[in-house]
């Protein structure tokens, strides 16, 4: 079960909003909720939980209890860690809304080990495996899934989401290195990047920290956003685990020696950027 820091003050104001286009949450973490003008509600990498300390320690709130969110048309995962695709925070979501799970073979396992349809009100038909090629017209929203370069994942994917108001992409935790098509192919408003620092951290409770890296360092980041030529960029996932938090304004600094992206949006958990 989750509990939430927050209450329902964020998926009610989520619920609440009449956007003119697209209206755009960060969630922390990696994720993200996307709102089109005609009510078209998407989840991307939504992670309530608290992590599973010494190895990974939540360091910001819980912004809601998912059983509070009373419209979603679709979840999406980009990977299958844990923070991307967790029974506890996801599952919950479909079972009160009756939303759509959308994800790579690899994060579906991942939602048979954890008994999404035994523990909660979902049904199969809900969960859909997607992979890159793939799209998905969901509402006003057409979902296309894209490659992505994350070492550390079994099966990545990223997500461009296109809409009359604009075109936001998700990174998923990949670095560089496999987005070059993706930015010729389709123009980017806004892109959401995995970015931190490396940290030492311990697997288990008594063991030696190890030197660690799971995302983007400031030059990796610009280096991906300049892969996908972005118009904006927003960093994601910096203010999450203990030892892997970062500073994303001293980004500004090595932005302004590359063509993107050409913005640079800082935002914080709970924070709503429009399209």
């Amino acid at each position: 079960m989750v509990s939430s820091d927050w209450g329902e003050w964020l998926p009610a104001a989520i619920e609440g909003s009449a956007p003119d286009g697209v209206a755009i949450w960060y969630l922390g973490c990696n994720g993200f909720v996307l709102k089109g003008e005609g009510g078209t509600t998407l989840f991307v990498d939504p992670y309530l939980g608290t992590g599973d300390p010494p190895r990974t320690v939540r360091m910001i709130p819980v912004p809601f209890d998912p059983r509070d969110v009373a419209a979603a048309d679709a979840v999406l995962a980009t990977h299958e860690h844990v923070d991307h695709v967790h029974g506890p925070s996801q599952a919950p979501i479909l079972e009160a809304t009756g939303a759509d799970f959308y994800a790579p073979e690899a994060s579906l396992t991942v939602a048979d080990e954890e008994n999404w349809t035994d523990e909660w009100d979902v049904t199969g038909d809900q969960l859909s495996a997607v992979g890159i090629g793939d799209t998905v017209e969901i509402g006003e929203f057409t979902v296309h899934v894209e490659d992505a370069d994350d070492p550390d994942a079994e099966q990545p994917v990223s997500y461009v989401v296109e809409h009359d108001a604009g075109t936001f992409f998700h990174g998923g935790d990949a670095r560089p290195g496999a987005f070059e098509s993706v930015g010729e192919r389709y123009d980017i408003d806004l892109g959401a990047l995995a970015f931190g620092s490396v940290g030492m951290v311990p697997e288990a409770i008594g063991e030696e920290p190890t030197r660690t890296r799971w995302y983007n360092d400031e030059n990796t980041i610009v280096e991906a956003a300049n892969e996908l030529q972005l118009d904006a960029l927003v960093p994601s996932h910096w203010d999450m685990w203990k030892g892997m938090t970062a500073d994303p304004t001293a980004l500004y600094h090595h932005v302004r020696s590359f063509p993107y992206p050409k913005r640079l949006d800082v935002v914080e958990i709970g924070d709503r950027i429009d399209l």
